[in-house]
């Protein structure tokens, strides 16, 4: 991407000096892990908290400053991203007569105090209608290159793009239908994550349209997106953390879901081309 580091979004929260949790518990896998977090978001109860009692566990000490120049170039382009994202759709919310409320993003270490309640890092980047913000432990752009061979700023850029999507929808008023959807039909929770999960890739899209219409990606930039977006669908993650596959089970998507439709919001830059629940 085409970017010029230039200082922190006045949308970030910096956590990285010890907002986060320790302590025992319950020790989850990824996929669990996954789940009571769309819990979580969905019914805005926190579920981590009932597997210790409702106690989160104590403030941990960070063994790195909170000013790490070492991952400043990073804090500057997750604000960079953070910035241009919320500003595309400021535009697309005004062409449609309406108005944008900013998220905000937090950047932690280890785990985190949401208002969906506490999480790790193993989470992965998440949003959290509760407060409207966006965590993101910087440490899972090291795990997106080394662990699902992703590596590219576009592909750190999809990442925090789809969870801004989340917002978008949260201000559109999709997670309450959904949620009132899951109510109603409790056997179809997993379809419905899934739907929500794949129209925040389409939201990753058209804001990957956006940027492409303004010259800002680079030779490479798409396939690095299409990667990450493969690299973390549900059949892939399932296969590398149990070595089977169970699609009654998925959450997110498959693979080839994922890119399918950061694909169909990049070519159209349409948010009309985004409804997965069709």
């Amino acid at each position: 991407m085409r970017w010029t580091p230039g200082g922190r979004s006045g949308n970030l929260e910096d956590q990285r000096g010890g907002g986060g949790f320790g302590g025992g518990g319950l020790k989850l896998g990824i996929g669990g892990t996954l789940l009571l977090l769309i819990l979580s978001f969905i019914f805005k109860q926190d579920f981590f908290a009932m597997l210790d009692g409702g106690q989160a566990g104590s403030p941990q000490e960070q063994s790195r400053p909170v000013n790490d120049p070492q991952e400043e170039p990073m804090v500057q382009f997750v604000s960079f991203v953070l910035d241009d994202t919320q500003a595309t759709w400021k535009q697309v919310f005004a062409n449609n007569g309406g108005q944008y409320r900013d998220a905000k993003l937090v950047l932690f270490r280890e785990g985190v105090r949401s208002a969906c309640g506490t999480a790790p890092s193993a989470v992965g980047p998440f949003y959290c209608p509760g407060d409207e913000k966006v965590y993101v432990d910087l440490s899972f752009y090291d795990e997106l290159k080394q662990r699902f061979g992703a590596p590219g700023d576009f592909a750190q850029a999809y990442v925090l793009a789809h969870e801004i999507g989340h917002h978008v929808q949260h201000l559109m008023g999709t997670d309450k239908k959904v949620r009132q959807a899951m109510e109603n039909n409790p056997g179809a929770k997993n379809q419905y994550s899934v739907r929500m999960e794949l129209q925040a890739d389409c939201y990753a899209g058209v804001w990957g349209h956006a940027t492409n219409q303004r010259k800002i990606l680079e030779a490479g930039d798409v396939d690095e997106a299409m990667n990450a977006a493969s690299s973390i669908g549900d059949d892939r993650l399932q296969k590398m953390g149990r070595g089977q596959v169970s699609p009654d089970s998925f959450t997110h998507g498959t693979s080839a879901q994922r890119k399918e439709w950061f694909q169909r919001g990049f070519e159209s830059g349409d948010v009309s081309a985004c409804n997965t629940f069709q």
